[in-house]
């Protein structure tokens, strides 16, 4: 059995092809059980965000494993492996296991030690659990890396400061509008991402904030707690005009705002300048959407400087949380090891019960035959002893005759004689 990890995220791959990448919620249990089909696949687990799309995965050590696994990526989204080969990453066994610990704890993230990251693991790993069986190295795995990431976030400062692509969101918005009470934000959708924006927004006192979902029920717990008003997606075109800023985060798998709106939109404004900010993937706004006059359109890319200025402060925390990390793969990967001597372990301790089971049943007849029961037990122990210690013996004598001084070491590590 080999733990696998194998994706693209916001390092390795623009957005342009993470949106092409990326499994929707609504379709992310079709494709595990497409995924699980695959004949050298035990288990796996499938993450995917709008900065990473990852498979963790339990497999039978194959020599053409990894072609495989790349073969059924670019099949079920339609792509050629020339498109994302260079973009992939694999990490097998203790890279995997580390690789796994730093993406949970935040430690792989755009943002240095957001906390986000980890619901969405959760998330992953119970949707993989739904109506299905992962294999007990890979569930072990995932709780190990839950319990890193809790102590990560105990232990470090990683998350000291309030860092995170939603505040980054704001810090631009703040950075282009001297005072966000003068503005009109309208945030389009109610995940929590712009949960995180409208909190950050509220502290900052803007003067009208409105959301647009595609329900109401679902934006207005969020709306009432950040003083809001609701719409629905149909009523998008619309408000648009009386928005100064857009925030969008939704996991439509088609832009929601395009260019013909916008023009309509800006022309309507009379051109006042306008700043979007698009952090999905798949894109919200379609990219055209830029180009127009006054239009400040910005994705989840551009976002990084801003976010790389916030760093600074997280940086000697990540020094400590990676030393917790590589402790607790190397803890977690002599777990994984030892497993493969559990079956080894059982055989042996069967061998042993069955011939102990063997000695008694004859040393019981012998004393119903009317043998005298201490020389039946002396007899019993002394032949117990010879079988037991009869295998044991000769490979000590082999070990000795072939002058192999570290086997006889680990021989007698074995057997307690040190």
């Amino acid at each position: 059995m080999t733990l696998l990890a194998l994706g693209i995220n916001h390092k390795t791959a623009p957005v342009s092809l993470r949106e092409r990448i990326v499994f929707s919620p609504d379709k992310l249990g079709v494709a595990l059980d497409s995924l699980l089909q695959q004949p050298l696949v035990q288990g796996g687990v499938v993450l995917s965000t709008c900065n990473r799309t990852e498979l963790y995965l339990s497999v039978e050590e194959q020599e053409n494993q990894r072609e495989q696994l790349i073969r059924w990526l670019c099949e079920y989204h339609q792509l050629r492996p020339e498109e994302v080969n260079d973009s992939l990453y694999w990490h097998q066994d203790n890279a995997a296991v580390s690789h796994l610990m730093r993406v949970a704890s935040g430690l792989d993230s755009l943002v240095l030690g957001e906390p986000q990251i980890l619901g969405q693991v959760k998330k992953a790993f119970a949707e993989s659990q739904r109506g299905r069986s992962l294999s007990s190295e890979l569930e072990r795995l995932f709780q190990k890396s839950f319990t890193v990431a809790k102590r990560v976030r105990t232990e470090t400062d990683i998350g000291a400061s309030a860092v995170s692509v939603a505040f980054a969101a704001c810090t631009l918005a703040r950075q282009i509008f001297e005072s966000l009470a003068d503005v009109t934000v309208l945030l389009v959708g109610a995940g929590e991402t712009i949960e995180l924006v409208a909190r950050y927004l509220r502290e900052h006192k803007v003067r009208k904030m409105v959301i647009a979902n595609r329900t109401r029920e679902r934006a207005q717990a969020l709306a009432e707690e950040v003083g809001a008003e609701v719409i629905t997606l149909a009523e998008l075109d619309e408000q648009l005009v009386q928005a100064d800023i857009v925030i969008s985060s939704t996991a439509s798998t088609l832009p929601i705002i395009g260019k013909g709106m916008m023009e309509r939109t800006l022309k309507a404004r009379r051109n006042q300048p306008m700043l979007m900010v698009d952090i999905a993937v798949p894109r919200d706004i379609e990219p055209e959407v830029g180009k127009l006059p006054n239009v400040y359109l910005y994705s989840v890319d551009d976002l990084h400087a801003i976010i790389q200025h916030n760093l600074a402060q997280r940086k000697a925390a990540a020094v400590q949380a990676e030393s917790i990390v590589q402790q607790e793969s190397s803890d977690f990967m002599a777990w994984l090891r030892a497993q493969s001597a559990v079956e080894t372990i059982r055989d042996y301790r069967a061998q042993a019960d069955e011939l102990r089971a063997e000695m008694t049943a004859k040393a019981l007849a012998a004393i119903q035959q009317g043998g005298n029961v201490e020389t039946v037990i002396q007899e019993l122990t002394h032949r117990l002893t010879n079988r037991l210690i009869h295998a044991p013996t000769k490979s000590l004598q082999q070990a000795a005759r072939d002058g192999d001084q570290h086997r006889l070491q680990i021989l007698r590590d074995s057997l307690g004689l040190d």
